[in-house]
């Protein structure tokens, strides 16, 4: 199974167009950790930022979405998105694994593992910093896709992340380049 993970698109309907052409059209299922639509206070407004089109995108996605409610995303969103936004917590089963998505705006890195463990998760994917992070602790991955549009990244790499055979990667969204990779 292929899965496309992201997180932290706020608004920005060009960047989500590149990676779902590029990335995430062949996957089975997307998981969206949360700041869909809103840039939100403390981002500027990209050029690309056009919120009503990324919905328009959504929900004509002929892959499905399971989108966990981030900081920024507020009922308003909710209701013009077909995929629900689920708060805080979205939960998946595939097959043996247990996948937990949460914005992660709430989480200390100790409170991440204490969840991911809480809930028996293989994998425990966060967003919020716009930066990726890919950790694994006794058995356990941690993924936060990072931003592909609004990256907060010292080299200013915006980044999104792949679950296939087993293995989670991070790649850059403009080039494709693994940037981190973890085996489950």
């Amino acid at each position: 199974m292929k899965i496309g993970i992201i997180s932290d698109t706020h608004g920005c309907v060009e960047t989500w167009r590149n990676v779902y052409e590029r990335y995430f059209k062949d996957t089975e299922l997307i998981l969206h950790a949360g700041d869909v639509l809103y840039h939100g206070p403390r981002n500027n407004i990209p050029p690309e930022y056009n919120p009503k089109a990324l919905a328009e995108e959504l929900n004509n996605c002929s892959v499905p979405l399971v989108i966990a409610c981030g900081n920024c995303d507020a009922e308003v969103d909710a209701m013009v998105l077909k995929s629900p936004v689920q708060a805080p917590y979205a939960y998946v089963m595939l097959g043996q694994k247990r996948i937990i998505v949460n914005h992660g705006h709430l989480l200390t890195e100790a409170a991440v593992w204490e969840t991911a463990n809480r809930m028996r998760a293989t994998l425990i994917v966060t967003g919020h910093t716009h930066v990726a992070v890919l950790k694994k602790q006794n058995g356990v991955i941690w993924l936060n896709p990072g931003s592909g549009a609004m990256s907060k990244r010292a080299d200013g790499k915006g980044t999104a992340a792949l679950l296939e055979d087993n293995r989670v990667v991070i790649f850059d969204v403009i080039t494709g380049e693994v940037i981190a990779e973890e085996s489950i």
